[in-house]
């Protein structure tokens, strides 16, 4: 009676070592990971107003997490943003490449694409939270607290408004540090799926096969290192698959870090307002397409080369209807001086504007001021002064000003705080904008997993942790760290209106041309994603000819899977058997 107890408490102990139990916590570090890493994101233009810096040095913010007037104190704190997100980033760095290539190793070979559809959905699912965090905090005003926000003169809509971004990561400390607890409860290696139950079979499997492994993995990081960078470098299809993912990378992370920015001056929505469509639209049909994309693979149990068909259709289809994106443009901001003339006349952009007129001469007005007001006639104007206007009534936003020179209308040629809106076409040609987004993110996110299993079985087992983490490394190397600041260097160039810090050293950027912006923003990752299409492509023609060795693995994987449910068929015959008399000699047969 002793044996079933003792195997009782051995499985309790053992829950933890089981696969799924395993998927389960590595899930939850990807969603605490990517809440973290979106949630920075989706604040970067409030740090940017924060510090009053340019989009270049965002972009450095950003790019850390994968490695001005310097009178004033806080000018530099940005600093401190970029070393929190660079110990964020050593300490996130290992959880992708070694969880995946953990469940590879120790996951059935058809549930494998599933259970990385999973965390990929994981990552997914963090984003959304982050997103949704994101819109909270960018609707508090940043010094909530030790400010009278009824005296403020700035709504969330303004370019000027700085929202609490500081509390979002206060909230993704502490999940991180929770994420972290169950993993101090795993053990170095988990029998393979479908062997738990046999304690005999995966205590041969662990020391002939698993064993054998764990020393090929220690010596590798030594004395076989070398030769496995040599073996890598000569795959091909590696070496190509890399080649495509930094490109692709390139233009995702251009994407999607400055995709807030682009949506506040092409369509005249606030922070708050853009970040909670974005998780709204963009991230439920990348979920979907993910366990979608997983369930196909099981389902269908398609190969590798058939996978790497899908992957190539998928994805040429999603960048072919993203140039839509074209289409759904709003002009820029009417404002006088800058884009306009005083008259209502657009005017040529990136020239001497003339922002003093002889409407407002007489009123010694600042020209660099940014304190925007809209007048009754649909103008806007950079501030006030500039407006020609002699008073104001009320205070905080609903202050209005009157008897505003420069403004020539039917009215009583008054101006209220704050850009003109944009009017109700804009606000449809966003609507499309997002509906294209999700039509894009569903076919993109199906194409995912097929083509990440291309990664996964064009090396070979003993190379796999290695080659992910290879993977990885070049992706950030190559794409996560330059890609936020050359892009952001780009944008900076289609700045037509710099804040100015109290030194007089220019700041964040006010407004943008916005058909430049677009350009940039739509053109440059539509090249970088054109031509990783080429590379895909011979990867095509590579795998029509070769076997691959994750193809080779999966076999003798299955073969083995084959044999050991047929010793389980042999164990259940014998205990049939009526030569059994006694559980000794059943023993003694087994």
């Amino acid at each position: 009676m002793a044996e079933p107890e003792n195997r009782v408490a051995t499985h309790g102990v053992r829950c933890f070592s089981k696969i799924k139990i395993f998927l389960l916590a590595l899930t939850w570090a990807f969603v605490s990971k990517s809440l973290s890493g979106t949630y920075m994101n989706s604040m970067l233009t409030q740090i940017e107003r924060q510090f009053d810096i340019p989009t270049s040095t965002v972009g450095f913010i950003n790019g850390s997490f994968e490695i001005e007037c310097v009178k004033e104190i806080k000018s530099l704190m940005w600093i401190y943003a970029v070393v929190g997100n660079v110990i964020r980033g050593i300490g996130e760095t290992p959880i992708m490449p070694l969880g995946i290539s953990y469940i590879e190793d120790f996951a059935k070979s058809e549930n494998s694409p599933l259970y990385i559809g999973i965390l990929e959905t994981g990552m997914v699912i963090g984003p959304l939270f982050g997103l949704l965090l994101g819109s909270f905090c960018a609707n508090i005003y940043v010094d909530t607290g030790s400010v009278n926000t009824d005296d403020l003169t700035i709504t969330p809509t303004d370019t000027r408004w700085v929202g609490a971004w500081w509390v979002g990561f206060l909230i993704c400390a502490g999940v991180n540090v929770l994420t972290s607890i169950p993993f101090f409860f795993f053990p170095k290696t988990l029998p393979k799926e479908g062997l738990e139950d046999n304690v005999d079979v995966t205590k041969s499997d662990k020391e002939e096969k698993h064993g054998g492994k764990a020393k090929e993995e220690k010596h590798g990081i030594t004395k076989d290192f070398l030769p496995f960078m040599k073996s890598l470098s000569c795959n091909p299809i590696y070496m190509l698959f890399i080649l495509v993912s930094v490109l692709q990378f390139n233009a995702f992370i251009n994407t999607f870090t400055f995709m807030p920015k682009y949506l506040e001056q092409q369509y005249g929505k606030s922070t708050a307002e853009i970040v909670f469509l974005i998780g709204l639209y963009n991230l439920p049909p990348i979920c979907v397409g993910y366990l979608i994309g997983g369930l196909i693979m099981k389902k269908f149990k398609i190969t590798v080369k058939k996978a790497a068909y899908i992957a190539f259709c998928l994805s040429l289809t999603e960048y072919l209807l993203s140039f839509f994106n074209f289409m759904m443009t709003c002009d820029n901001f009417p404002v006088a001086g800058l884009t306009t003339s005083y008259e209502g006349i657009q005017q040529p952009l990136y020239v001497e504007n003339k922002v003093l007129a002889d409407c407002n001469t007489r009123c010694n007005c600042l020209t660099k001021t940014w304190d925007p007001v809209c007048g009754d006639n649909g103008l806007a104007y950079m501030s006030a002064c500039l407006a020609g206007c002699e008073k104001s009534v009320g205070t905080g936003i609903n202050m209005v000003f009157q008897n505003c020179s420069c403004i020539q209308s039917s009215g009583n040629s008054s101006a209220v705080l704050g850009l003109c809106k944009k009017g109700p076409d804009c606000t449809i040609k966003l609507q499309y904008f997002l509906i294209m987004s999700v039509i894009g993110c569903f076919i993109y996110s199906l194409a995912a997993i097929p083509g990440y299993m291309v990664l996964l079985r064009c090396i070979k087992s003993e190379e796999k942790s290695l080659g992910i983490g290879l993977h990885a490394f070049c992706t950030r190397i190559f794409a996560g760290i330059p890609a936020p600041i050359y892009f952001g260097a780009l944008i900076d160039r289609t700045c037509l209106h710099w804040g100015t810090l109290k030194c007089g050293e220019p700041g964040a950027c006010r407004m943008y041309d916005i058909n430049n912006f677009r350009n940039i923003y739509i053109g440059v990752p539509a090249a970088l994603r054109g031509s990783s299409f080429f590379p895909a492509f011979f990867i095509l023609i590579l795998m029509r000819k070769c076997q691959l060795p994750g193809e080779i693995d999966s076999s003798e994987t299955e073969l083995a899977e084959t044999k050991l449910k047929e010793k389980k068929s042999e164990c259940v015959d014998v205990h049939r058997s009526p030569g059994a008399e006694n559980v000794g000699e059943l023993k003694t047969m087994l």
